[in-house]
């Protein structure tokens, strides 16, 4: 039975090393605008049922209990937390932050699909359209939103109106209209990097509104979404999870010196 109990405290150890990734890519994106904390969720493996519940005895009755014999864990899925982050105030006018539920939306110019993200730090291209701000890929926003040349400040209020005033007058356009999306199951989006996601099945496909409207959240002009990963309690978790893996090394010792007692038996 010492055989069984290494391949027991190895799920364990396998385990606890997936949950150990997570906890570090939850630490390295500390400072990651927008960044969604992820967490391990664990399940039980199969049982040896040796004696089953309900089994008669030896005088026709029922048992109460059974003997169930477990055979370890793994990770079951790694869940998103889709908790709201800290607002962190940046006075520049093209940084936006979504305070409530929704994605900017954006199209990859490689693939011409339509990804969504949580950061709004926004820039404009030499196209004059607003585009997120990254050094690697051009990503446009969507619905397009072209900022004239001579726009001298831009405007973007709670409900996603982006309003413009060129140089020299004091009158405000309109420029666009932002529009977030929102998904039946945010769990269900794919990560790919670069703070996107995309649609999949799980997700649902995304119901479209305005900023403010039907439960979606409000745009912040000057300002961004902090990730949501706490600190100190991603510490907790590291250092119970390595307890856990040491605990799980430790059964495999135990485990490995009853099958070394057994093996020099005979020796006596």
């Amino acid at each position: 039975m010492s055989v069984q109990a290494l391949y027991t405290a190895a799920s364990g150890m396998d385990a606890m090393q997936t949950k150990l990734d997570v906890i570090a890519n939850n630490l390295a994106n500390v400072s990651t605008t927008g960044f969604k904390r992820d967490r391990a969720n664990f399940e039980d493996l199969l049982y040896r049922n040796e004696v089953y519940p309900g089994m008669f005895d030896n005088n026709q009755l029922p048992t109460a209990v059974g003997t169930h014999i477990g055979l370890g864990t793994r990770v079951t899925s790694v869940q998103m937390d889709h908790r709201q982050g800290t607002v962190q105030q940046t006075g520049r006018e093209l940084d936006i932050a979504i305070e409530g539920k929704g994605f900017l939306q954006v199209t990859d110019p490689l693939t011409q699909t339509v990804q969504y993200t949580r950061a709004g730090n926004l820039n404009i291209n030499a196209n004059g359209q607003l585009v997120l701000g990254s050094a690697l890929t051009g990503r446009v926003l969507e619905p397009p939103i072209q900022i004239p040349q001579d726009a001298s400040s831009i405007s973007i209020s709670a409900n996603g109106l982006v309003s413009i005033r060129r140089t020299g007058s004091q009158q405000m356009e309109n420029a666009g209209q932002l529009t977030l999306a929102t998904f039946i199951n945010p769990d269900g989006l794919l990560k790919l990097g670069e703070n996107l996601y995309a649609q999949t099945d799980a997700s649902s496909a995304p119901l479209l509104n305005n900023p403010g409207q039907s439960g979606t959240g409000v745009i912040r002009q000057g300002s961004l979404e902090a990730s949501n990963v706490e600190p100190v309690q991603e510490l907790i978790d590291l250092i119970t999870t390595q307890r856990g893996f040491e605990l799980n090394s430790q059964a495999i010792q135990a485990g490995d010196q009853i099958m070394q007692q057994i093996a020099n038996l005979r020796r006596f």
